[in-house]
């Protein structure tokens, strides 16, 4: 990834920021700048609170170059407490324990190395909660 890019990013991966819409009040992630929901302009920062739960999942055995060290691994669709549903890797459980419904919240995590010099690049992944605060 450049690093333009990555900076541009670096809200949405450390800090699961969004936008929420100032008409019909959806929050939305990743930021749109237009409101899913009611097609409206959608500029107002909308920091989540992280905590969710798990709506689908897979394991990856067979992962994408840059990943193989990591597999198997899951990765889950989760539900967010405000409503959107955000993709990403599970961290600190099983693959085998993961399942339909269990709560989880975000966390920042290493998500891979890149080229010779190792440069580590980091974002959200999602692990198990005992319980909701």
């Amino acid at each position: 990834m450049d690093i333009p890019r990555n900076w541009r990013l670096r809200t949405q991966r450390y800090a699961l920021v969004g936008e929420e819409c100032d008409h019909c009040h959806s929050k939305i992630f990743p930021p749109r700048d237009i409101c899913p929901d009611c097609g409206l302009e959608a500029k107002a920062h909308y920091a989540f609170s992280g905590k969710g739960e798990i709506y689908s999942f897979t394991v990856v055995h067979d992962p994408p170059t840059g990943y193989e060290d990591q597999a198997p691994y899951a990765i889950a669709l989760v539900k967010l407490e405000e409503g959107p549903i955000v993709t990403a890797q599970l961290t600190d459980v099983d693959s085998a324990q993961v399942a339909i419904g269990m709560p989880v919240e975000m966390v920042t995590r290493k998500l891979r190395a890149e080229g010779e010099e190792g440069v580590i690049h980091y974002g959200y992944k999602f692990r198990p909660t005992l319980a909701r605060a």
